[in-house]
């Protein structure tokens, strides 16, 4: 069986099983679906999905994972159950063109135009409506940090409190990060990276790695294991060891045209990214996390313009805020969390040593503790807790990704 034929059957395979997995999830209680318009004043309609679990009368949580394209009812359902043990009410809506949320009633999927961020701001009020609930914590993860700043523009009347995890707020924020990417891995200028970053620059400059697939790799590598797994993967390269890099290059590349279905769908929310979300162009140099955007962007809509400056509007949040930013994530950067601090009236910086992009999804137990502070009124005492917050136990699989990394580039062979 070649490659090609091999990658497919795999793919059918996990299809089938999501496919028996979701249909067990399709009958519980919990999981519900409301009518909504494809496009607003429009007359076609699909149904939205969303899951609600916890007690009624418990503290209302709306959580919003990253992405776009990252689906809510499958993939966190561990989390939902964390949430309620916490005495949460916990709400997560199946983005629209994802998952549950993916097809028209006729079954077919939803059109580029009615894949907007706005809509899916307004398809969280309108769930909330369904529940019965006014106002809610929301807790948003990298792109549902930018989808709970939407929606508490749009409906800021619906909001108790925000818990912005790994946030951006302008396509501008990209370019940022790029720069921060540079400074850490390329230019050595944290003391911590000094040694490898010139270790990568003599490797590039030498023709040993090729300059554009590094955005796309040592990035990933060091938010997973920091400066000893980026060194790790170096010397595994000079020494002619590729079988790592070219893993993680083939996936990085791949991820954006993905389908796994009811887990990760971003072939339609793209169209909303590249419209609305990203206009960052490569510039030649390494560590470009832009060249495999790029490849891809040719299949969907230009870019438009952001739907509104979600910079004025933080200035109008005046509800307590808790903005989580981790020491190795390179995709949202601390520069941008801590900007975004000082434009909200009410908000602290949570930061967290030693942790990669998202702490809703390698310590959803931290998060979730993030949002306790923020609903009980607490939030000022959350920079000072986060070391506690971070030993706690993180209940994610996760770190045993860059375990497992870690030990192949120990004992991997040409």
């Amino acid at each position: 069986m070649s490659t090609v034929d091999k990658n497919g059957a795999d793919d059918d395979k996990r299809d089938r099983r999501s496919e028996k997995v979701i249909a067990e999830f399709r009958q519980r209680p919990s999981v519900r679906r409301l009518s909504r318009p494809m496009i607003e004043g429009g007359s076609k309609r699909f149904e939205l999905t969303y899951v609600r679990e916890g007690s009624r009368g418990a503290t209302p949580l709306v959580i919003l994972p990253g992405g776009p394209g990252i689906a809510s009812v499958l993939p966190y359902h561990r989390h939902r159950m964390l949430a309620a043990r916490r005495e949460f009410d916990v709400v997560m809506v199946e983005h629209r063109g994802i998952g549950l949320s993916r097809q028209d009633e006729y079954g077919h999927d939803l059109p580029f135009g009615a894949l907007t961020v706005d809509a899916a701001a307004d398809d969280i009020a309108a769930v909330l409506d369904d529940c019965g609930i006014s106002r809610a914590t929301v807790l948003g993860s990298s792109y549902g940090a930018y989808l709970a700043q939407t929606f508490g523009a749009k409906h800021p009347e619906r909001v108790a409190g925000m818990v912005l995890d790994s946030t951006y707020s302008t396509v501008s924020d990209f370019t940022v990060a790029r720069d921060e990417v540079r400074r850490v891995l390329w230019e050595g200028r944290d003391p911590a990276t000094a040694r490898i970053a010139a270790k990568l620059r003599d490797l590039v400059d030498n023709g040993v790695i090729p300059a554009e697939q590094t955005g796309s790799v040592v990035p990933v590598f060091y938010e997973l294991g920091g400066p000893d797994m980026v060194d790790r993967l170096l010397d595994a390269v000079a020494a002619g060891r590729w079988g790592p890099w070219r893993w993680i290059h083939r996936v990085a590349d791949e991820e954006l045209g993905r389908t796994n279905r009811y887990v990760l769908e971003t072939d339609l929310v793209s169209a909303m990214t590249f419209r609305e979300l990203y206009d960052l162009e490569p510039d030649g140099l390494p560590l470009d996390p832009a060249v495999a955007c790029t490849r891809h962007a040719e299949d969907y809509p230009p870019f438009e313009g952001e739907p509104r400056c979600l910079l004025t509007a933080l200035e109008s949040f005046d509800w307590p805020t808790a903005v989580l930013t981790a020491e190795r994530d390179l995709r949202c950067v601390r520069p941008v969390a801590e900007r975004t601090v000082r434009l909200l009236p009410d908000g602290v910086l949570v930061p967290f040593r030693d942790m990669p992009h998202s702490v809703l999804d390698n310590h959803p137990v931290a998060a979730l503790n993030a949002a306790r502070g923020v609903a009980t009124g607490q939030h000022h005492r959350l920079p000072a807790m986060a070391p506690k917050l971070a030993a706690l136990p993180s209940k994610s699989a996760r770190p045993l990704l860059g375990w497992g990394l870690r030990t192949w580039l120990t004992v991997a062979r040409p």
